[in-house]
């Protein structure tokens, strides 16, 4: 079975409105601030490797079985949302800033590491990151 086509260049889906609504939003939301000049890439870089580091700190003493069910406790998975959602808003203010489709670029990663990582033998596991 061929592999499904990914994003057409120009053409709008309805991912990417929903990604470019929230660009637009978090936008509107600096502006109002005037935080503007403090969102070039190089600051929005650091906030979001602060917040991954926030988000990895809930983490941080768990053992994989209690990592896997993180959500079940309501207070742990509030602040599970919280730090994906400011992990998510500065990515997002990061790609506005540099005019980086957030998803086609993500599209056009995993085609390269399906040409990277070909299944060779789907019993063997391989610890690799996208």
């Amino acid at each position: 079975m061929a592999p499904a086509a990914g994003p057409v260049p120009g053409v709008e889906t309805a991912a990417t409105r929903d990604v470019l609504a929230l660009q637009r939003r978090l936008a509107a939301f600096a502006a109002a601030r005037h935080w503007q000049p403090y969102h070039t890439p190089k600051n929005l870089a650091v906030a979001l490797s602060v917040e991954a580091a926030e988000l990895v700190e809930i983490f941080q003493w768990l053992t994989p079985d209690e990592s896997a069910r993180v959500m079940e406790n309501p207070e742990a998975a509030a602040r599970v949302e919280d730090e994906v959602a400011d992990v998510l808003a500065y990515l997002l203010q990061f790609c506005g800033a540099l005019g980086i489709d957030a998803l086609a670029a993500l599209d056009a990663k995993i085609d390269r590491n399906e040409q990277r990582f070909p299944v060779t033998d789907p019993t063997i596991s391989h610890r690799h990151s996208l």
